[in-house]
């Protein structure tokens, strides 16, 4: 595969291009998507999971009720993305143990649209499992990577190889010590793996928040940067009443930018400016701390979070590459939605057109 990187000693430049030929001031915002809105799918939230949304009527997307799979779907919201700024899209990826993926309808539907309006594609393992992987199961997962997806142009690519977002690092790396791998012997494994299939290797970005005890956040871990699916509290942060978890999205967007700070000066590598539009789990069942599920932003509010972790990216070009990503496309069940609902139409993309798209 071609390398994306036209000048070795210009870093910033190639991972900004990441798989697209975008100009060097360009901020490159993908999405991560939920692919669990297909019935009776194995490794589905429920069995049915719209009928869990359909009581809250503000959620009903401008789609309707969709099922995951469907192209005409798949390519719509492939052309909202492009639209209003969303360079890619990162799917939720799910690999069982008997070496079989699962939820993987809406990447599948990426595949076969027929336009996929210059959207690029990348997978962020959802990891969080309590089962260990073995080495055989891990080198078969790499290898799979590699052949069913890696080799497409339209894959995502940090400093020139393909790049998978880890939602917890955490777990990946206690399940390396558990075969006897530190993680990054894992991640080398992956990263021979890749280059034995003809690729030029792997990039992997960790999941992981700000003073997880005993992890590594040195280049020794191996991976080449951080992100996060989503935060729910800072660093040390506590509210009122000693509550570490957000009451409100005011506090969610306080704890994101305590997060940011955090892993910029003490983590690694790159670090992939993690945003998010709230957090509401009710339809789910709701949070333990239940005041934790009116943390769903306003329009004004996502904006202005928005523009603080811009402003991130242009204090940090060379950390943050000027690259981020927002929880989440359409976590229904959990209220990070920015995808047009009936109720709130194209608002949560038009922001994002606003603050990254345009010079306002």
């Amino acid at each position: 595969m071609k390398s994306l990187m036209k000048q070795a000693g210009s870093l910033m430049l190639a991972t900004l291009l990441c798989g697209g030929a975008a100009q060097a001031a360009d901020y490159n915002i993908g999405v991560y998507y939920f692919p669990g809105w297909k019935d009776n799918q194995i490794g589905g939230p429920y069995t049915q999971p719209w009928e869990k949304i359909k009581p809250f009527a503000e959620r009903e997307p401008k789609l309707g009720w969709y099922q995951e799979g469907d192209v005409s779907a798949m390519q719509q919201q492939l052309g909202w993305m492009s639209k209003y700024g969303i360079d890619y899209v990162v799917f939720d990826w799910y690999w069982g143990k008997d070496g079989k993926t699962m939820m993987d309808s809406a990447l599948n539907a990426y595949l076969r649209a027929p336009d996929r309006h210059g959207v690029k594609f990348a997978l962020m393992w959802a990891n969080h499992t309590t089962y260990v992987f073995s080495k055989v199961q891990l080198e078969a997962m790499f290898r799979f990577w590699a052949q069913r997806y890696m080799f497409r142009p339209d894959y995502v690519q940090v400093d020139g190889k393909p790049v998978v977002y880890i939602f917890a690092a955490e777990v990946l790396n206690k399940n390396a010590q558990s075969i006897g791998m530190s993680s990054a012997e894992l991640i080398a494994m992956g990263d021979k793996i890749f280059k034995d299939e003809g690729l030029p290797g792997l990039s992997m970005i960790a999941g992981a928040g700000a003073g997880i005890p005993g992890y590594d956040y040195t280049p020794k871990s191996g991976y080449i940067g951080h992100s996060a699916y989503n935060y729910h509290m800072g660093p040390g942060v506590r509210f009122a009443g000693g509550r570490a978890i957000s009451h409100g999205y005011g506090e969610l967007d306080q704890a994101y930018r305590g997060q940011w700070n955090w892993l910029m000066e003490r983590a690694s590598g790159i670090y992939v400016v993690p945003m998010t539009s709230g957090w509401d789990k009710r339809p789910w069942g709701g949070s333990q701390d239940k005041d934790h599920d009116f943390s769903i932003s306003t329009g004004e509010e996502f904006e202005a979070h928005l523009r603080a972790a811009r402003s991130l990216m242009d204090k940090a070009p060379d950390k943050t590459r000027k690259m981020g990503v927002i929880c989440c496309w359409n976590e229904y069940g959990e209220g990070s939605f920015i995808e047009p609902t009936k109720k709130d139409g194209f608002l949560y993309l038009e922001k994002i057109q606003k603050v990254f798209k345009s010079d306002k």
